[in-house]
């Protein structure tokens, strides 16, 4: 531990810690990570991100955990280790883990089709643009809960093209946090879809539709069930779909233009309770609440004694799900990567132009947060900002440092 590292009486309160040992006892160089804090003092010291978290561990325990450069940069308070979030897409692998504990309890498989729990998906066209023109043909075959899992549902994001079904996506009320998660599914189901199920890898409001799912499969809210399943077991008491006006404190900010490009940076409020819950992007939570996420999938499904899901079902989620059949479209996986059920894969030590190892698996969220798990170094970090526009420096930085730093 740095200086940095003090968890307040507060914090600890909250979220239980996890294991600390000295890095060097756990094969992490501390001058390699101090290089890696010196690194992000610098971006924030050039007005890049107002402030970040970082955290490594390896072998189950905490070697490195710090909070570096400012929580807002309208306020003087300075980034804190129990700082809160949005943690955006990296709601998708805490959702994609509820699915999954549904299919071990028996109420669904992975080969189910998406209409037999959202009827209005029954219908769904695929659009195929010929001559200008947006003509609706029918699916080659019904999308299915795997195909949600790994974005090759043939569904899509409005910021993810500019075609005719992504401006139908755009002119909708879509990205609304006022309509409820049967509304967003059936308004979804309304569109096109920009593919065949199957076909291609397109990122999207798939995990949208996965916590919709879940609704009609247990009878409760998305909230509540992540909250009974995974977050309440974990002791991820600071994670939530928003946050109490107690904690208006210890929000982290982005800058209100992006420092690059000038553009207006506008994130949702995390004290408003959403009537939509968005499993593929709602939840807030804090660095160490998620470390415990990444813990439990590490430890093969268990945390303090606690099973979330079974290990073999974990190792079909982290295992490649596109194959070199399945075309791969935009550039959020990086080459030599796949994806698995919730999260994207590994596939290859090289092509990709940053370090790590075949098998790790990671995702993050628009706002900069980011994690991965690397099971041959038995490796975790969690990196925590709210800086939009640089999220592909701050995630790249980030492994080309904390790999410095493996002995």
């Amino acid at each position: 531990m740095n200086a940095h590292a003090a968890t307040t009486a507060a914090s600890a309160a909250r979220t239980p810690s996890l294991p600390e040992a000295r890095p060097e006892t756990l094969g992490l160089s501390r001058p390699r990570l101090q290089a890696m804090s010196d690194a992000f003092k610098r971006e924030i010291d050039k007005g890049t991100i107002p402030g970040v978290t970082v955290l490594v561990a390896r072998g189950g325990q905490v070697g490195w955990f710090e909070a570096l450069g400012k929580q807002s940069p309208t306020a003087p308070a300075p980034m804190a280790l129990d700082s809160i979030f949005r943690i955006f897409s990296m709601t998708k692998p805490i959702v994609s883990v509820g699915v999954m504990a549904l299919v071990e309890d028996g109420h669904l498989l992975l080969g189910d089709p998406v209409a037999k729990f959202i009827p209005e998906f029954a219908n769904q066209k695929v659009g195929v643009v010929s001559g200008g023109k947006l003509e609706l043909v029918a699916p080659k075959r019904p999308m299915t809960v795997q195909d949600l899992l790994r974005h090759t549902s043939g569904l899509t994001y409005e910021h993810q093209g500019d075609g005719p079904v992504h401006k139908l996506y755009q002119e909708s009320r879509v990205r609304s946090r006022k309509i409820t998660n049967a509304e967003h599914a059936a308004l979804v189901a309304s569109f096109p879809l920009v593919c065949h199920p199957g076909d291609e890898f397109n990122y999207s409001r798939s995990t949208d539709i996965l916590g919709r799912i879940i609704e009609v499969v247990t009878g409760k809210s998305l909230g509540a069930f992540l909250s009974e399943r995974i977050l309440a077991p974990l002791q991820m008491s600071e994670t939530g779909f928003s946050t109490s006006e107690a904690n208006a404190g210890r929000l982290a900010q982005p800058f209100e233009a992006d420092p690059w490009t000038g553009d207006k940076v506008a994130l949702f409020n995390m004290l408003e309770q959403p009537v939509m819950e968005s499993g593929g992007g709602g939840l807030v939570s804090t660095t160490m609440d998620y470390a415990r996420f990444a813990l439990m999938l590490r430890n093969g499904g268990t945390l303090d004694g606690v099973r979330i899901i079974g290990r073999k079902t974990l190792e079909l989620m982290a295992a490649d799900h596109l194959g070199p059949h399945i075309q791969t479209n935009g550039t959020l996986l990086a080459p030599g990567h796949g994806f698995g059920l919730g999260f994207a894969v590994r596939r290859e030590a090289g092509i990709a132009p940053f370090p790590g190892s075949v098998g790790q698996y990671s995702w993050s969220g628009i706002a900069g947060t980011f994690f991965w798990i690397d099971p041959k170094e038995d490796l975790i970090t969690v990196f925590m900002s709210q800086g939009p526009g640089q999220r592909d420096l701050t995630r790249t930085l980030a492994r080309n440092l904390v790999y410095a730093a493996v002995d």
